[in-house]
C-alpha cells in the first residue's frame, strides 16, 4: 500500500509545480497577464491526486485481504464480481489479477471524493471510523475535516464543470489566490497520509 502513497505524493508535487509556476510566471510578467488558471489546474489536480489515491488504496489493500495479508470486512465480503472473473478465479486459483481487474471496473466510473464516498470506499479494506480517527490524527474536529474536504471537492467542481464562473457577478470568475490553493494543497497531503495511517 504504501506505492499508493508514494504515487498520490508525486502527483500532489505536479499539482505544487503549478501553483509555482504561476508564482514564478508572476514575478516575470505584469498584472495584465491572467495566471489564475494555472492555480485552478493545481487545485482541480490536487483534488485528483486524492481521488487516485483512494482508488489505488483500495484496490491494493483488497488483494490483499484476498491474498490473507489483511482481514477480510463485511463490505468487502459483500463486494461483486462478475462470473467472467469468477471462471478466471476458478481457472488459476494461484493468480489475482482477475480481483485486480474486477476492482478496477468496478470503481472505474467511481469518484471517491466526498468524504463520505471515501469512507465507504475505504470500507471495502478496513473496518476503522474513518473520519473520527483521520480527524484525530490531523487534530481537528470530525466535522471540520469532513467540511473542509467537501469544500475543496465543491471549489474543484466549480472549476471542472462551471469554468470557475459566480453566477452573483455575471461574466466573472471566483477569486482565488495562491494562498488558498497552497492551503488546500497542504491539507490535502495532510490528509492523505492520515488516512494511510489509519487504515493501512
Amino acid at each position: 500500500m504504501k506505492q499508493a502513497l508514494d504515487r498520490f505524493s508525486a502527483n500532489l508535487n505536479r499539482a505544487r509545480s503549478l501553483a509555482a509556476l504561476s508564482e514564478s510566471l508572476g514575478k516575470l510578467t505584469t498584472a495584465a497577464v491572467d495566471l489564475s488558471d494555472l492555480l485552478r489546474a493545481a487545485l482541480v489536480l490536487a483534488v485528483s491526486a486524492l481521488d487516485h489515491y483512494v482508488h489505488e488504496l483500495v484496490r491494493t489493500g483488497m488483494v490483499e485481504v484476498h491474498q490473507g495479508g489483511r482481514p477480510a470486512t463485511d463490505a468487502h465480503l459483500s463486494f461483486r464480481v462478475p462470473i467472467s472473473a469468477v471462471r478466471s478465479a476458478l481457472a488459476d486459483p494461484n493468480q489475482d489479477q482477475w480481483l485486480d481487474q474486477a476492482i478496477s471496473d468496478a470503481h472505474s466510473w467511481q469518484s471517491f471524493q466526498h468524504p463520505d464516498r471515501i469512507a465507504d470506499a475505504l470500507r471495502l479494506i478496513s473496518t476503522v471510523k474513518l473520519w473520527e480517527t483521520v480527524a484525530r490524527e490531523l487534530g481537528v474536529q470530525q466535522g471540520q475535516a469532513k467540511a473542509q474536504l467537501s469544500a475543496l471537492v465543491d471549489r474543484r467542481n466549480k472549476i471542472a464543470h462551471e469554468a470557475d464562473m459566480d453566477p452573483t457577478n455575471p461574466g466573472q470568475r471566483w477569486p482565488i489566490g495562491p494562498s488558498v490553493v497552497e492551503e488546500a494543497l497542504d491539507f490535502v497531503d495532510s490528509l492523505a497520509k492520515a488516512i494511510y495511517k489509519v487504515v493501512a
